[in-house]
């Protein structure tokens, strides 16, 4: 079994604007550029065209809360959002085509050992991150700051299996005495929906899954940058083929989610209670988990 984004658990956890940069960016050494900026450029019309152009674009984003998205992913030294540490995370922002036109990525000193399963699905050693990270509180307080930002916006941010990675950032913030997220709001799951328009698709509804399904190319799964750029254009390519979801505001479409959590969570729970253990309790809360 797996948490939705490729990390082995057991079934009672089954369920459960400062300092961006523009599409090219340098992290530890690395330039990282959009892929398609080159392609998209080519051919491009000039002077009162590329201008009316550029307009139609911006008034078709402005119209819709696919059309610029913000996009969230962690990864992290396990699966328990109550202890967990960060390591890697990537917020950034997707234009109507997909293409990255805002990105920032970090590195964190977690502070603990990074366990060796966790490694082998992001491939961060505690060595490294030592080496190489910065202190997990400054991590931590500029992820919440730069994703308070783009809710400030008026943009709607993903995250694949949202209650996953906004619950530990929330217990991280609160570990470091950051002020964390307040009803972080609208965010867009891609998990939740894909679950509640295709409920009877059988096989698994992982991340890399889900991005095979909907013809979205993922080539570094449990990279942070990967895994978020992919879960935003899942979430795009659900709402471009279901009409439904499409018609939906930002705000509609997060009471609709609450809505489908907290029917999914229940429906699971009758299917561990009948089927593994009478107690299994799960938590129908989303996109956060209240702090106990």
């Amino acid at each position: 079994m797996n948490d939705g984004k490729g990390y082995e658990t057991t079934d009672l956890q089954r369920e459960g604007a400062a300092g961006f940069e523009t599409a090219s960016v340098q992290l530890s050494g690395l330039e990282l550029d959009d892929p398609g900026r080159d392609e998209r450029s080519s051919n491009a019309p000039s002077s009162s065209a590329q201008s009316s152009n550029a307009q139609s674009s911006s008034a078709q984003s402005a119209a819709h809360w696919s059309g610029l998205l913000g996009v969230f992913d962690l990864e992290t030294t396990g699966i328990d959002v109550e202890t967990s540490r960060i390591v890697t995370a990537h917020v950034g922002l997707i234009d109507e085509t997909g293409a990255v036109v805002e990105r920032r990525d970090w590195l964190l000193d977690p502070g603990i050992d990074i366990p060796e399963q966790a490694t082998n699905v992001h491939g961060i050693t505690t060595e490294h991150a030592r080496l190489a990270g910065m202190p997990a509180g400054t991590g931590v307080s500029e992820i919440v700051e730069t994703i308070a930002s783009i809710f400030l916006r008026g943009i709607a941010v993903v995250a694949y299996n949202a209650p996953y990675d906004f619950t530990l950032l929330n217990r991280e913030a609160r570990r470091y005495g950051v002020p964390p997220l307040e009803a972080p709001l609208p965010i867009i799951d891609p998990l939740v929906i894909d679950k509640a328009v295709d409920r009877y698709r059988k096989g698994k509804r992982t991340l890399e899954a889900a991005a095979e399904f909907y013809g979205v190319p993922l080539t570094d799964a449990h990279d942070a940058g990967a895994d978020a750029i992919a879960a935003g254009r899942v979430a795009q390519a659900i709402a471009r083929v279901n009409a439904e979801i499409f018609a939906l505001t930002a705000a509609e479409l997060h009471d609709r989610q609450v809505e489908w959590f907290h029917e999914q969570a229940e429906s699971f729970q009758d299917y561990m209670r009948r089927t593994k253990d009478p107690s299994f309790t799960a938590s129908g809360s989303w996109p956060e988990r209240p702090f106990a």
